[in-house]
């Protein structure tokens, strides 16, 4: 399938996503969410499908934001319609059941940092740059910046750049812990790839499973998210990958999982 603002490969059980508008440093407007939201689609309903990686066009921007040419005639009806729409492709992203990587290549600010927070991992390239600074154009984020940057730095740190719009370089959102892990910018995709591979060889159900009780489990109390861990533990205890893992540790040699 084409696209008209993402460029979409298949790469065995990786498919990679690439918002394709350079020259607007690869903004989020209304296509590239409906567009984002059908790649969603192709990515759950594919079996073959095992990680998705998602990355900007060019050298500049991983996605420098919304663009402000939509933002700036929002009235108030349409503004939440559009927050809306944003959450839902974002929480569908992070629902997905199957890992997904952001591979920030240079800014990601406003919206491109939420689209970041809303994939399960983050590499940063030397060169990335991310922030929230929707303050500064009388806004706040309307993509779930506001609930998933707290969850990931703590409240405090969150705070900061969320009322301030102080933007962070790579090498401080790894420290606070906004992103996973920073490489050189060359070698970004291949790191990228090279952690996609590593993810599509773990058993699918495992991972559905654990991506399931960390988000599940987020808004819970610590009781009831450990009775949902066991619930999983026990379902996956049934799994032939559960089995087939166990009898290679025992037998020692490599899981050959299915």
């Amino acid at each position: 399938m084409s696209y008209e603002t993402l460029l979409v490969e298949r790469d065995g059980p990786v498919l990679l996503t690439t918002v394709n508008r350079p020259k607007a440093l690869n903004a989020l407007n209304g296509v590239v969410l409906d567009e984002l939201s059908s790649v969603l689609d192709e990515a759950r309903e594919d079996r073959g499908v095992r990680t998705l990686i998602v990355t900007g066009a060019g050298d500049r921007a991983f996605v420098a934001g919304a663009d402000i040419s939509e933002l700036s005639a929002l009235t108030p009806e349409t503004a939440r319609a559009f927050a809306l729409r944003g959450q839902a492709v974002f929480s569908r992203l992070e629902a997905l059941g199957k890992p997904s990587i952001a591979a920030i290549n240079g800014f990601a600010l406003g919206g491109g940092c939420e689209l970041a927070m809303a994939c399960t991992l983050r590499l940063a390239s030397e060169a990335a740059t991310l922030g929230q600074p929707e303050i500064d154009l009388g806004l706040l984020p309307g993509f779930g910046g506001t609930q998933r940057l707290p969850r990931l730095v703590g409240r405090g740190r969150a705070l900061d750049l969320l009322l301030t719009g102080r933007r962070v370089d790579a090498a401080e959102a790894e420290r606070i812990g906004l992103v996973n892990r920073v490489v050189p910018a060359a070698a970004l995709l291949d790191e990228a790839r090279a952690l996609a591979g590593n993810l599509a060889a773990k058993p699918a159900l495992a991972l559905r499973y654990i991506l399931a009780a960390v988000h599940g489990g987020a808004d819970l109390s610590f009781e009831a998210a450990s009775h949902t861990e066991a619930t999983l533990f026990g379902l996956v205890a049934a799994s032939d990958d559960m089995k087939e893992g166990t009898r290679a540790f025992l037998e020692k040699r490599r899981p050959r999982f299915q």
